[in-house]
């Protein structure tokens, strides 16, 4: 027997060490193992992201003195497994079954973290635990606390399995008196912290407070700033920064800090079929933020954010010019998004640029916008080669479709500045197969009068709504098929656009009524083909010049 083991046991080694995909070391059945159906008919390059794969080994936390029982830290147990693994080379970490306390898991090389049906992961809500790091946040580079889940320069890492990761926000987030109810409010002061001066909000503690009054400055801050106030630099719950080849799948993670997902200039990565749960109070409660980063899938989605759902960014004013990398190369597909500022979301911080991006079969239910494209004059940055498609909206609580290039401006200057690196562009952007049942206003698209949105394309667009569309400094506008109905008139306002092309339009009738109001003396070649409503159902301002405007059958 002896003599049969010493032959085969080389052969078992070898084995051990074969390289195979993590969905596949347990049998298990991933919701999307083939991706190759979302680069059929790509409008873009773009090369099939990599799986990572990891080497047949694993350990089970509890082999480390892991205690599933909600009460003992496994902070030590567990990073003590992932170096066990890392030292041979990788493979996968398990936690089974349990309640899980624990401090930031940080991942290595080669490292695949499979959480178990029953697994609930609940990170620590002693702050000292999270030491700070330099990360990035809203496009700036920060101290942060550090992330529950976090990684710096690691390749072939995954998340997987069916697990639930809490990430204690309780005790980072400011909450504001009036999203909360009387109870709810008496309960989070009768918890300790710290209240403002007027009442209406709530700190965990006077760090935070401090760092909110003094609105602590982020990019070259000193670190002992940082300390005094490091409440106030909350983490985010996943942060990967620089990594590659990354696997995010089938877990679920809520109560987060800060953001949910956020990996910044990362290239192949995955999420699929993960949740994001969230109260929609939560501040900066965002679920998904790629930021900076290429050849990214996300896929079987379900998001419940506090702020925006599925989110893209590419650094802010500055600082992003000059990091200078933008998130390119993405394909959104089947994913939901429930409440939440908005559905899919470009900007604001994106200074870097995006482009490549095809977004499709999406659902948005509740959120406040659907589509959102923001950003404003100081940032930057080129958005372009966006395609949207097969897109689905309910009970959308303000714009449906949204171009917004004065974001957070409150008053608008009359001087028109000059063009130069600060100023933002949108152009080829491509929107079709769109239905928004109740949405406060259909469309907006509003750009800048020294840099105006530049082809943008609408076709087979049905939009219930209170208002119809507003389209402000755009050029080169197409719609194909549009059905806008409103309760207000006029459906459609134009000011100061070029080019705009109008078929087959379909609005609300009114007797009498304006349906139609075209203005602005910059204004020149609109024209509007087809449709169910007449010519007098359009009203041209004195100062839009009469040959700029063609209407016909």
């Amino acid at each position: 027997m002896k003599a049969i083991i010493k032959i085969f046991a080389p052969l078992v080694i070898l084995f051990a060490t074969v390289f195979i995909t993590p969905s596949s070391i347990y049998g298990q059945t991933s919701v999307a193992k083939d991706y190759s159906h979302l680069y059929k008919d790509l409008p873009f390059q773009m090369k099939e992201v990599e799986l990572p794969v990891f080497p047949l080994i694993q350990v089970n936390i509890k082999d480390f003195g892991a205690k599933g029982d909600g009460i003992t830290s496994n902070t030590k147990a567990i990073a003590a497994a992932i170096d066990a693994v890392s030292k041979k080379g990788g493979g996968t970490v398990v936690i089974p079954e349990g309640v899980w306390l624990t401090g930031p898991i940080v991942l290595k090389n080669n490292i695949c973290i499979d959480t178990k049906k029953g697994a609930l992961v609940i990170f620590s809500k002693n702050r000292d635990e999270y030491p700070l790091v330099k990360t990035w946040y809203e496009g700036l580079e920060s101290w942060r606390a550090m992330a529950p889940i976090f990684a710096d320069k690691a390749e072939n890492i995954a998340i997987i399995g069916e697990g639930i990761f809490d990430g204690s926000g309780e005790v980072w987030r400011p909450v504001k008196k009036f999203q909360m109810t009387d109870a709810e409010w008496k309960a989070i002061i009768a918890s300790g912290g710290t209240i403002t001066s007027d009442g209406k909000t709530w700190h965990p503690d006077s760090s935070a407070l401090q760092g909110s009054i003094h609105n602590t400055p982020r990019g070259e801050m000193d670190l002992q700033i940082a300390k005094r106030t490091k409440t106030f630099l909350r983490p985010v719950m996943l942060n990967l920064i620089s990594c590659k080849k990354i696997l995010i799948e089938g877990i679920t993670i809520q109560n987060t800090p800060s953001w949910g997902l956020h990996p910044v200039l990362c290239d192949q990565i995955i999420f699929n079929n993960v949740k994001v749960y969230n109260e929609d109070w939560v501040v900066n409660g965002d679920a998904l933020d790629l930021e900076s980063c290429k050849n990214a899938l996300v896929t079987n989605c379900l998001f419940d954010a506090g702020d925006d759902g599925i989110c893209i960014k590419s650094g802010r004013d500055k600082e992003g010019r000059k990091r200078g990398v933008p998130t390119e190369n993405v394909i959104i597909s089947n994913c939901i998004v429930y409440s939440g500022h908005g559905g899919f979301v470009i900007g604001s911080e994106m200074s870097g640029g995006a482009r490549n991006i095809k977004v499709s079969h999406c659902t948005f239910m509740g959120t406040d916008n659907g589509l959102r494209f923001k950003s404003t004059r100081g940032r930057g940055g080129l958005v372009e080669n966006i395609y949207i498609s097969d897109i689905n909206m309910i009970n959308i609580q303000q714009d449906a479709i949204l171009f917004d290039l004065y974001y957070f401006v409150k008053e608008r200057s009359s001087v028109v500045p000059p063009v130069d690196e600060t100023t933002p562009q949108f152009r080829n952007i491509f929107l079709k197969d769109i239905v928004c049942k109740g949405a406060q206003r259909a469309i907006l698209l509003q750009g800048l009068p020294e840099m105006n949105l530049n082809n943008i394309n609408l076709k087979n667009v049905t939009i219930e709504s209170r208002t119809g569309a507003y389209c402000s400094d755009a050029t080169q506008i197409a719609m194909k098929n549009i059905t806008l109905l409103t309760t207000t008139l006029p459906a459609i306002q134009i000011k100061n656009v070029k080019e705009m092309d109008i078929r087959e339009l379909k609005l609300n009738q009114g007797a009498n009524a304006t349906l139609i109001d075209i203005s602005g003396e910059k204004t020149q070649n609109v024209t509007i083909q087809g449709g169910n409503f007449n010519q007098e159902a359009v009203s041209i301002g004195k100062e839009v010049r009469l040959e700029g405007v063609k209407i016909s059958k």
